[in-house]
């Protein structure tokens, strides 16, 4: 069994003024390998801008511009987090694109996106 070492103990992270976290199920439950890196970094950035309820207000133009991503990018993302259950969004009003997102826990395993999409093309064989 191997030894447990910290390279650099005398800089331990510790919990200050503010706290963000990213959940190991990301990983564990197959998030990882399903997400884009569009869907990664608009994950992270909405961790990181959260407050203790998971929730954060950022407007589209700011975070499309500190991510790099144009509308296209950001919109994709952001809907494949809702899909993926790990994020939830209400727009401030019906023609807002601005509203709040909430990082949601993580309950399930990532989607099958290639079981959906073989489910979906047979149905379409079988149908027509």
């Amino acid at each position: 069994m191997k030894k447990y070492h910290i390279p650099q103990p005398q800089k331990i992270r510790s919990i200050r003024n503010t706290f963000a976290w990213i959940d190991h199920r990301l990983v564990r439950n197959g998030f990882i390998e399903t997400m884009t890196h569009q869907d990664m970094v608009l994950y992270l950035f909405l961790v990181l801008a959260a407050d203790k309820n998971g929730v954060s207000f950022y407007r589209k133009e700011k975070i499309c511009q500190a991510l790099s991503l144009d509308y296209s990018q950001f919109e994709i993302a952001k809907d494949r987090l809702i899909n993926m259950n790990l994020i939830a969004f209400e727009s401030y009003s019906v023609l807002s694109p601005n509203g709040y997102y909430q990082i949601l826990p993580i309950e399930n395993n990532a989607p099958d996106y290639s079981k959906q999409l073989i489910e979906k093309l047979t149905e379409k064989l079988f149908r027509d």
